[in-house]
């Protein structure tokens, strides 16, 4: 039996093995793309989106080994986990700001999707199914942070189950099912919650909402797990203060993400108004677009009521996050002084920012069709050269040197803090190794690059030597002097271009044999044909 030289073996035949046994399944009806080339993220966030929910399932699988889901043990086994147990520190960190890095890059994906408008080409149900998860990923975050059981999740908590309550009809049954009776069955519930009945409805949304082609950026997928692992070493999370009935709780606000609806309930308004049904109809227009959008084109230059829309939404929640997180600090103020925020402050600010936005958007739209009508009549006046960097094979390699170099040192350096108890230095350099990683793999795929772009070669030409010149001025003179001619002329050419043959020869190559990348040199004869005019003058031989 004859056996290929072709057939992988190792490694490689039991990952070609595991890739056939999936062909059937729903995972390879997704087509992966890993770009050759730097290629920019706003295109695949809800990749980078769902790499996050991935960290995320793997360090709370993590944590639920020591979490205890107790009224009175929730704190105190998030303590022992961030203070006592091996490594414990830095997959806490890495669970709290991949949550806040999940939301903040699904906003950042809704937004890019709606401004470059690409739930017009038939993506309606990807973009609804969208909103939909984004709202259950705020949702995941909200019950995520509410489980430890802090002063900061006791109002959490409290907002909540009062917003829920408010709902007309069947707001009193959906507080019993989701928070309980009472701050014993609240912890469990919102335990299960978190860790099953959630994240099992956003598998389900994922399966629909996933589109068939998927970038998978190595170098940016390590970017992100390093910047996560970062702002965990720099800014590490704080457990607050434990939640004790006895003890009134201080001035706190929550997650950033939940500030803006946290500064309308400080309005002490209507709660259903301001907690449900203001956020409630919002979500629901965002849904909406891709079917009240009638415009033809896709870009947000062409589309202004839709782009209007989507600045006048962005502002209004930057202010009001921004307005959630403000409350005075003069102590000497009542309590409700300081919390309460006038109602007719921050709707008059709302109704301001309708006027405000529409105008900037199209000041922003006029501004970039300008740009570009002057953008073309440079181009129509003349190529314009633009300016790029580029590496020679030298730098590449010493870069590449250098990056090792560095990534052995960083290795180096987060074992020696992670040895001596510094564990937010020994996070901060963990996601320095993954950056720099990403910045290795990033230069030798430019490398690859360059080296598949490289220009050919340049073609062999013949050399002109002070012989051959003195020869084609011998050649030049003597046909000037004989331009009357007759055979004889004739005859004296083609001998002088046999003695230019053998110069270039013996020019070339001493041994008297032409090699083979030079091109033989053969005297063109066709105007030299007897039966023709023989009186051939010096511009003839010129000729080609």
């Amino acid at each position: 039996m004859a056996v290929s030289l072709n057939r992988p073996n190792g490694t490689l035949a039991f990952i070609y093995w595991i890739w056939d046994g999936l062909d059937r399944t729903i995972f390879t009806a997704i087509k992966f793309s890993f770009p050759a080339r730097f290629v920019s993220p706003f295109g695949f966030l809800g990749m980078l989106t769902f790499i996050t929910f991935i960290i995320l399932g793997v360090s709370g699988a993590l944590l639920m080994f020591y979490y205890e889901p107790i009224l009175d043990r929730a704190w105190d086994s998030v303590e022992f986990i961030n203070n006592e147990v091996p490594f414990g520190f830095h997959i806490r960190n890495i669970h709290y700001h991949g949550s806040n890095a999940m939301v903040m890059l699904a906003l950042l994906h809704m937004y890019y999707q709606y401004f470059s408008g690409r739930y017009k080409i038939r993506n309606e149900i990807l973009w609804v199914t969208g909103v939909i998860l984004g709202t259950v990923t705020i949702l995941e975050a909200f019950t995520g942070y509410d489980i430890i059981f802090s002063e900061r999740a006791e109002l959490a908590i409290s907002i909540a189950a009062s917003l829920t309550n408010s709902i007309p009809v069947a707001g009193p049954t959906i507080r019993d099912a989701a928070f309980g009776s009472g701050f014993h069955d609240f912890v469990l519930r919102f335990y299960t919650q978190h860790v099953f009945i959630l994240p099992i409805v956003m598998l389900g949304l994922m399966a629909v909402h996933f589109p068939r082609f998927l970038v998978f950026d190595v170098p940016m997928v390590m970017a992100i797990g390093g910047a996560i692992l970062i702002t965990g070493g720099v800014f590490p999370v704080d457990l607050g203060f434990k939640f004790q009935p006895t003890v009134p709780p201080g001035i706190t606000v929550p997650e950033w993400y939940l500030t803006g609806l946290y500064a309308f309930l400080r309005t002490q308004y209507d709660k259903f108004v301001t907690g449900v049904l203001w956020p409630g109809l919002f979500i629901a227009a965002i849904a909406l677009v891709p079917f009240l959008d009638r415009y033809k084109k896709f870009s947000w230059k062409d589309r202004p009521w839709v782009t209007a829309f989507g600045i006048v939404g962005l502002a209004q929640i930057l202010v009001t996050t921004y307005w959630g997180f403000y409350i005075p600090t003069d102590s000497t103020l009542p309590l409700v002084e300081r919390l309460v925020i006038d109602p007719i402050n921050l709707y008059l600010v709302m109704i301001l920012l309708i006027p405000l936005g529409i105008g900037f958007s199209y000041m922003m739209i006029h501004l970039a069709k300008e740009a570009e009508r002057k953008a073309k009549l440079a181009k129509d006046k003349g190529p314009k050269k633009v300016a790029h960097i580029e590496f020679s094979e030298k730098w590449i390699n010493w870069i590449i040197v250098a990056l090792i170099a560095f990534q052995v040192f960083l290795n180096l350096a987060a074992y020696n803090a992670a040895l001596s108890g510094m564990n937010n230095m020994s996070l901060f350099f963990a996601g320095l190794i993954l950056v720099v990683f990403a910045g290795m793999f990033h230069v030798y795929r430019y490398a690859m690059g360059q080296a598949k772009t490289a220009p050919p070669p340049p073609s062999t030409k013949i050399r002109a030597t002070k012989s051959m010149i003195g020869t084609h001025k011998e050649l030049s003179d003597g046909d000037e002097t004989s331009s009357s001619g007759g055979s004889a002329n004739v005859e004296a050419k083609e001998e002088l271009i046999g003695k230019i043959e053998e110069k270039i020869k013996t020019t070339e190559n001493p041994d008297g044999t032409l090699a083979p990348e030079t091109p033989e040199i053969k005297a063109n004869t066709a105007d030299l044909d007897l039966k023709k005019d023989t009186d051939i003058g010096m511009s003839d031989l010129k000729k080609p």
